[in-house]
């Protein structure tokens, strides 16, 4: 059989690279960059060139299993699908609707996610759907609705080859972005002016023009500081403010004494601030790129509104080279929101308590669609603590892991009567579940990613499944079924694709054909803008005038003592993604960064005796990991850190639960630690070691 080359989409990070698959023989022989595509340019990050380890059939789950006393046995689908449905007649039957849920995966396509929440909605009658947007950007969404009208990235990835000035906050591209990173360094290094506000000295903010070295958690301080400078200064853009914004007067009061104190709960001197401030402000074009460092908190939405005053107040949106632009963590994570897999909204972010979006879902579906929004993904876990939540359906996700409060995790997925994951490879969460289902890789299925810019691309099958491997609509389909709807009775992907552009505004003028022959399509696409939208908020915003919303800083949850003092953030690395389960795969990229990991300030590791890569204890108040110490001077004294990657030292052991009080976003970027040397000599024990041996303290 002769070479195939199929152009798809890398199923990494949110940048969206276009990636070429070569096969023969349904084997896949090479990963290979798009040369022509329009944002990855012919790149590819050391994840991209190392995608075919995550989808090894080697590593495959290739049949449906089912958890007996003596563990998993493998079972056809139709027992497999009969055990699922068997199990949620019989939760319906019992406790009703409410006590069912799914969460669905940003790794998953847009078609699977639809399958998903319209399965949970018209079938099992229910708004419990959520998926790890929960963890990462839902404060985005809610943050910019509320002052743009949108929850999304303004503007195009190639605006960083036309801005004048780079502000990065809370982000950490060249780590999590890398193809975005890589252009930031290129674009910087031929005289765009970078800004980068982070606690840690990243690889881009050694490279800066200005590093805003805050302590963590002071990102409302900052930016409510620099909105006062400028509005003193007289730096505003009047005239953006006049004609497309409302509330500066509010906002300029709410900020009348921003500037008191801000030194000592930045860690930023008053020069530093006032300099960044006017670099920002006072240039032509200005983009701001932000992170998890500022969606992460209990303060995570009104962090974001924070950054978008400032991009408003500064007319820097709406134009070429300007914008809020959040960094998408994962590939579809942009388009899982999109679709609606969320407990408060539709697809297309129509909400469900809206009755005339109501109307229109149960008049399309032929069904009648639950009223109320339903349960967050941590919220399903606090039901199934509390006895009120019994069946989950899972897929692409590993909670086990990502999680905050990791124990409390595993003791509600242990609660529960039915626990049915569908993964590519046997997860911590997948070991836990009752039914476990293969699903098919990026590269064995069709459909369509959204990525961080809103641009809808075309995923194209390369090879078989592996095994009984099914695309995740198909096996969703298959429990409709089996539960006795023909809701999701599609013949194919874009048929429901097809279905997708008759519901959701933003993708009403897209098609599979025009998707290739644009090389992706920007949304807002419909019958106005036909060919998408590169750049939103140009004339008008969707809510009208754009709202400046006056927001105050907010204290972290847990702040240190005397028992646990240092604070712990979390970090993602280069060579890995999410939880593992793709990247770890690649014995290339396990080499580059050994399992586990605590970077601390060389002053506090010598304080407790710690030397570099030495073995220790790391406790919160929920939990204990052992690793090892990386001694590092980016970090500053007090603040200690952890990737989330490694299933063998999770540091979602320690993460604190203490949630944004709108998103219900868990402050994953701060919680008090203790850290204690091991014997020396001694090498630390995985979590699994850890909990056999019961160690004192842990849960």
């Amino acid at each position: 059989m002769a070479t195939q080359v199929t152009p798809t989409i890398c199923p990494f990070c949110g940048v969206g690279c276009g990636v070429n698959l070569r096969t023969e023989n349904n084997k896949l022989i090479s990963v290979e960059p798009q040369l022509d595509h329009p944002i990855s340019r012919g790149q590819l990050c050391t994840k991209g060139w190392n995608s075919a380890y995550g989808i090894d059939s080697k590593n495959r789950i290739t049949h449906p299993l089912i958890r007996t006393a003596q563990g998993f046995r493998q079972v056809s689908w139709s027992k497999a699908l009969e055990a699922i449905a068997d199990g949620l007649k019989q939760i319906l039957v019992e406790s009703g609707p409410q006590a069912t849920g799914i969460i669905s995966s940003a790794r998953a396509t847009n078609e699977d996610n639809y399958a998903a929440q319209k399965l949970a909605r018209a079938v099992l009658k229910t708004n419990n759907v959520d998926h790890c947007a929960r963890i990462c950007h839902s404060p985005t969404v809610a943050g910019l609705s509320q002052t743009l009208g949108s929850g999304a990235m303004t503007n195009s990835a190639d605006d960083l080859f036309e801005t004048d000035l780079i502000l990065v906050f809370g982000a950490d591209p060249t780590e999590n972005h890398s193809i975005l990173g890589g252009q930031i360094m290129r674009v910087h290094l031929e005289g765009t002016k970078l800004i980068v506000a982070d606690p840690r000295r990243t690889r881009l903010a050694k490279l800066a023009d200005t590093h805003l070295q805050l302590k963590l958690g002071s990102n409302i301080a900052l930016l409510n500081a620099m909105i006062k400078i400028i509005l003193d200064n007289d730096w505003q853009d009047k005239k953006f403010l006049d004609q497309r914004c409302e509330g500066l007067e509010q906002l300029t009061a709410s900020v009348a004494n921003a500037l008191e104190g801000v030194e000592k709960t930045t860690g930023i001197s008053l020069p530093k601030i006032e300099a960044a401030a006017k670099a920002y402000s006072q240039s032509k074009r200005a983009m701001i790129l932000y992170g998890m460092g500022i969606t992460q908190y209990v303060s995570g939405t009104n962090n974001v509104i924070a950054l978008s005053n400032l991009a408003l107040i500064c007319g820097q949106i709406g134009r070429k080279g300007t914008g809020v632009n959040p960094l998408r963590g994962q590939n579809n994570v942009q388009g899982a929101c999109d679709m609606g897999c969320l407990p408060n909204v539709y697809p297309g972010y129509q909400k469900v308590d809206n009755p005339e979006a109501r109307a229109k879902f149960s008049q399309y579906w032929k069904t009648e669609v639950p009223e109320h929004p339903g349960l967050t993904s941590m919220g399903m876990t606090k039901a199934t603590m509390a006895g009120e939540f019994r069946g989950l359906i899972l897929f692409g996700e590993d909670p086990v892991v990502t999680d905050p409060d990791q124990n409390l995790v595993k003791q509600a997925f242990r609660k529960l009567d039915l626990l049915v994951v569908a993964e590519l490879t046997m997860t911590d969460t997948a070991r836990m579940a009752d039914v476990v289902l293969p699903a098919a890789s990026f590269a064995e299925k069709s459909g369509t990613f959204t990525n961080c810019e809103r641009r809808v691309q075309h995923v194209k099958q390369a090879l078989p499944p592996v095994g009984e491997a099914r695309t995740d609509w198909q096996w969703l389909a298959a429990i409709a079924q089996q539960l006795g709807s023909d809701q999701l009775d599609w013949h194919d992907s874009e048929a429901v694709f097809r279905e997708i552009t008759q519901l959701t505004p933003n993708y009403s003028a897209m098609s599979y054909t025009k998707i290739d022959q644009l090389q992706g399509l920007q949304w807002p696409c419909n019958h106005e803008t036909p060919k998408g939208t590169a750049i939103l908020h140009k004339d008008t915003f969707p809510i009208g005038k754009a709202r400046l919303i006056p927001v105050h800083p907010i204290d972290i949850d847990e702040d240190v003592d005397n028992e646990y003092p240092l604070l712990l953030t979390t970090n993602r690395l280069h060579f890995h993604y999410g939880c593992g389960s793709m990247t770890r795969k690649s014995p290339l990229l396990e080499r580059e960064t050994p399992a586990g990991l605590l970077f601390i300030n060389p002053a506090d590791a010598n304080d407790l005796g710690v030397t570099h890569r030495s073995a220790v204890g790391i406790r919160s108040r929920r939990g204990y990991v052992e690793t090892r110490a990386m001694l590092t001077d980016d970090l500053p004294p007090r603040l200690v850190c952890m990737p989330y990657h490694f299933r063998e030292a999770p540091s979602n052991q320690l993460t604190n639960t203490a949630q944004d009080p709108l998103t219900k976003m868990p402050e994953l970027k701060a919680c008090a630690v203790s850290v204690q040397p091991l014997e020396p000599g001694m090498s630390p024990r995985s979590i699994d070691e850890i909990s056999a041996l019961k160690v004192e303290g842990v849960k």
